[in-house]
């Protein structure tokens, strides 16, 4: 794919990054910039996230993308790859800072998601030199572009020693709003997140929570549930949205008969109702 390269004061879309800290002269990218000054959200967090962390992140990327807002991260592993994912899956726009120079993805597995990204209308952009390697400092060098492309940060779970912490920083110097998810508090993946709780950001746990401040002019006023096909179906999904998650429990609660159970779940997972977490755990699209 052809490497374009753009002066940021050039840019009506990414002229917040000329008043950062450090500010690049220039950046190459791959895909397409917006034009104008969107409305944009940085989805930063863990590499390593929980059941908890990965369905909040698709969440709230999900539902922000949807509604026009662009998702900003790092292409990382974890919770930066699943809010760009869940923001292509809204049909909405995602950009990726990367550590490197372009072409190279890194990681590498990543490779795929940054071709998705340019394909749905996005880009993926470095300030480093073409084909350099990441080096440990870039990622937190980088993280002052993700917090600068952004008019507010959600941190959706990491821990006290996180790099995600350092986002948060620059976030801060830069006048900011920072949304962050509670998480557990006997979890250490939530730790940095309660301690960013107790030293005033703001709490996130719906994407309105976010709009209500930086773009109230977005905010739906209703959340409509999926209908289901049968009355399990509707049963499952609203128990679901009530917060139960475990395949164990559902059925439980369902008063299902095991067989007829599974191939419920099935179903509703292939006509794209619900989405698996992983350890038969379960979230609504």
């Amino acid at each position: 794919m052809k490497i374009n390269t753009f002066s940021p004061d050039k840019s009506e879309y990414a002229q917040v990054l000329t008043t950062i800290a450090k500010p690049p002269k220039t950046l190459d990218y791959i895909g397409k910039l917006p034009e104008i000054r969107l409305t944009s959200v940085a989805i930063v967090g863990t590499r390593r996230p929980s059941a908890y962390g990965k369905e909040v992140t698709h969440r709230l990327a999900y539902d922000l993308a949807s509604r026009g807002i662009v998702i900003v991260s790092g292409l990382a592993l974890g919770v930066d790859a699943i809010a760009h994912k869940a923001a292509i899956e809204a049909g909405g726009m995602t950009i990726a800072v990367l550590g490197n120079g372009l072409p190279k993805v890194q990681p590498s597995s990543n490779r795929q998601l940054a071709d998705d990204i340019v394909k749905q209308g996005g880009a993926v952009i470095s300030e480093y030199k073409r084909d350099e390697d990441a080096r440990p400092h870039y990622f937190l060098e980088r993280n002052r572009l993700v917090a600068g492309l952004a008019d507010a940060i959600i941190i959706t779970e990491a821990a006290t020693r996180s790099g995600t912490l350092n986002t948060a920083a620059h976030a801060l110097e830069q006048g900011k709003e920072i949304f962050v998810v509670p998480g557990n508090i006997t979890s250490p993946l939530s730790a940095g997140c309660n301690a960013l709780l107790k030293q005033g950001a703001r709490v996130v746990t719906d994407y309105r929570d976010v709009l209500d401040v930086i773009a109230p002019e977005s905010t739906s006023t209703q959340t409509i549930l999926p209908l289901g096909q049968n009355e399990l179906e509707s049963t499952i999904i609203a128990l679901i949205s009530k917060g139960t998650r475990d395949g164990e429990e559902l059925l439980a609660k369902s008063r299902a008969e095991p067989t007829e159970f599974a191939t419920t779940l099935t179903m509703l997972e292939l006509s794209g109702t619900i989405r698996a977490l992983g350890a038969n755990q379960w979230t609504l699209r």
